[in-house]
């Protein structure tokens, strides 16, 4: 697997990271806080900011920052880890899409954005360091960072289409996953993989290879649910 797609592959799987933003209260330091996110279709973290948040004060006033996602555990430096240094920005313009999305992962978020004063960021990447564990350090711009965003126009009717007519095989993947979950619903899928929820628990299924079409995607998930159920 090439290195940027490992990068994109560990922003998608997790769901949360370290928000890092230019402090004007204590200037020349930086501020970090963890945050959730969503992954968007091009590999870009989501945040869901309050205009009340330290962060919102600090990107108003320089928008450059850096999200570092990691994969916790007893060797954290054995382990992998992305950090994306760019700028951060309030997303102008109607975020209907965006927030359809991102509550399809954080459904308990949706009274933030009924009671107002929460705008949606995207950090932007331009150069992101990649950490595979000790020793293994990479530099990846940003072109080679970013996916295209080839499914997000039709991850709402493939979402439709999966949970109406082939929830077999959605617990197909889960059962080759290890686990037997009573529900089980498709919440997002881009070119990389497709995320489920199983009994209220986000999973992430990686392609063996981009999906760049709808025949691709189509084509991936066949194959996905005929390997789950022989295994």
């Amino acid at each position: 697997m090439d290195r940027a797609r490992e990068a994109r592959l560990l922003v998608r799987a997790h769901r949360g990271g370290v928000l890092s933003t230019h402090s004007v209260k204590l200037p020349g330091y930086p501020y970090g806080s963890a945050l959730p996110h969503v992954a968007d279709h091009a590999g870009r973290p989501l945040l869901l900011i309050s205009h009340l948040a330290e962060h919102t004060r600090n990107l108003e006033a320089d928008a450059r920052a850096s999200y570092v996602v990691c994969d916790t555990g007893a060797d954290l430096q054995a382990r992998p880890r992305a950090t994306l240094v760019g700028e951060a920005r309030a997303l102008p313009g109607d975020t209907a899409t965006i927030a359809r999305r991102y509550l399809r992962y954080y459904p308990e978020h949706e009274p933030y954005l009924q009671i107002g004063g929460f705008r949606f960021y995207a950090l932007e990447p331009a150069h992101v360091r990649l950490i595979q564990g000790f020793g293994a350090l990479h530099w990846i711009a940003q072109a080679s960072y970013l996916a295209p965003p080839a499914l997000a126009d039709l991850e709402d009717g493939i979402l439709e289409h999966m949970n109406r007519d082939h929830v077999p095989a959605l617990h197909a993947y889960c059962r080759a996953r290890g686990c037997e979950p009573a529900s089980c619903e498709m919440v997002g899928i881009d070119c990389d993989g497709f995320d489920l929820r199983a009994d209220g628990r986000l999973l992430r299924f990686d392609f063996a290879a981009p999906a760049l079409t709808s025949e691709q995607a189509r084509a991936a998930l066949a194959r996905m649910a005929r390997d789950s159920r022989t295994t």
